[in-house]
């Protein structure tokens, strides 16, 4: 058997008569940016996760940048304040934040659940620090009382990387609508895809919306008349109507992904693999991505692939360590810098079958 770590034709196949149909209309529609589909999918995905404003973004980093932007163009960050972020996370995150002039201060993670540890934050923050950007890592929610708490009491923003989480929830309400503003990721891998790459931004700060949306659009809300020194980041109408008809469906692949992540979780018994922990809230997690750990990895993802099952390294070198991030080489995060080396990524999405897990399963059990 052969089980690609995500087949993403079988993914978009599930739901091909739908895409084609809405593929062909908007075809025919003649208009392929800032049009109908981007209305809709925007007011659809506002809807889903009860925020009062979602911009359509070109991708996720995007999406990150432009919060960002939004916030220097109003005044609220200044060049060269601080905006904490997890020090494992993926490098996009960081991008964001140094591509505006800001500088990242690096918090390691909880080494049980991966995201941010909270009790390590208020000890990092400065007269310079401005934001938290709180990244739900792997699809489980990276938000709790304490983090509004602390951001509260230094009157810090909090910006959601919500690039692997979309449809986890915390205390009934969903990532995007816990923080100030979010950014969301439609990479085809994600759990909600697009045929291409796409973004959003939701927040329920109408003025930050209003700035986003022009800077997304060239500085401009008004045609040929440029508010800022914008870019162009739009999300096209193609991929607005792909998502917009993946969307009614994600709820239910969420699922799958859970029922998946808690058959791994029950039926894997190795000692040589560490397991995430299944949380308590189901809907708190998404499971994005199964992440497994063990000391022996090199061994284990040959051992895998040997038996056809793919996997994939989330992620083997930490920002900090990244060459284009030099001025950080110097710091060091001994919780992130063992999960590089230990992280493995095992296939889990919606379109997974019950013989393909059982195979997964017997097969990390068999080593």
């Amino acid at each position: 058997m052969e089980i690609k770590f995500l087949d993403l034709q079988k993914v978009n196949l599930s739901h091909q008569q739908e895409i084609e149909q809405r593929l062909l209309n908007t075809f025919r529609s003649g208009w392929y940016l800032l049009g109908n589909e981007n209305k809709i999918f925007e007011q659809s995905l506002s809807q889903y996760l009860g925020v009062q404003n979602v911009i359509g973004v070109a991708n996720g980093l995007d999406a990150l940048r432009l919060i960002i932007r939004g916030y220097v163009e109003m005044g609220i960050f200044q060049k060269g304040d601080e905006i904490i972020v997890p020090a494992n996370t993926y490098i996009a995150s960081v991008l964001a934040i140094t591509d505006n002039g800001l500088k990242p201060v690096f918090v390691e993670p909880n080494p049980e659940t991966h995201n941010l540890d909270g009790s390590k934050i208020e000890q990092s923050i400065t007269p310079k620090t401005k934001a938290i950007m709180t990244v739900h890592l792997y699809g489980q929610v990276s938000f709790d009382d304490d983090l509004k708490n602390v951001a509260q009491k230094h009157q810090l923003k909090i910006i959601e990387d919500n690039a692997q989480a979309i449809g986890a929830e915390y205390k009934g309400t969903k990532t995007g609508n816990l923080g100030d503003a979010s950014g969301f990721s439609f990479y085809p891998g994600k759990n909600l895809g697009a045929l291409g790459d796409g973004g959003a931004v939701s927040t329920n700060d109408d003025a930050l919306a209003k700035t986003i949306r022009a800077l997304a659009n060239y500085g401009s809300l008004e045609k040929y008349v440029n508010e800022y020194q914008g870019l162009n980041s739009r999300l096209d109408e193609i991929q607005a109507s792909v998502l917009d008809t993946k969307l009614q469906y994600l709820d239910q692949d969420n699922d799958k992904r859970r029922a998946i992540a808690k058959r791994y979780s029950t039926e894997i018994s190795n000692s040589k693999i560490e397991l995430p922990q299944f949380p308590k809230d189901e809907k708190s997690h998404v499971w994005h991505l199964f992440v497994i750990k063990t000391k022996v990895r090199k061994e284990l993802q040959d051992y895998l692939l040997e038996n056809g099952i793919q996997t994939i390294i989330h992620y083997p070198i930490p920002p900090h360590q990244q060459v284009c991030y030099k001025e950080y080489q110097d710091l060091q995060f001994p919780i992130t810098e063992q999960l590089c080396q230990e992280v493995l990524s095992i296939p889990i999405s919606q379109v997974m079958t019950d013989e393909e897990v059982s195979f997964v399963i017997n097969a990390l059990n068999q080593f």
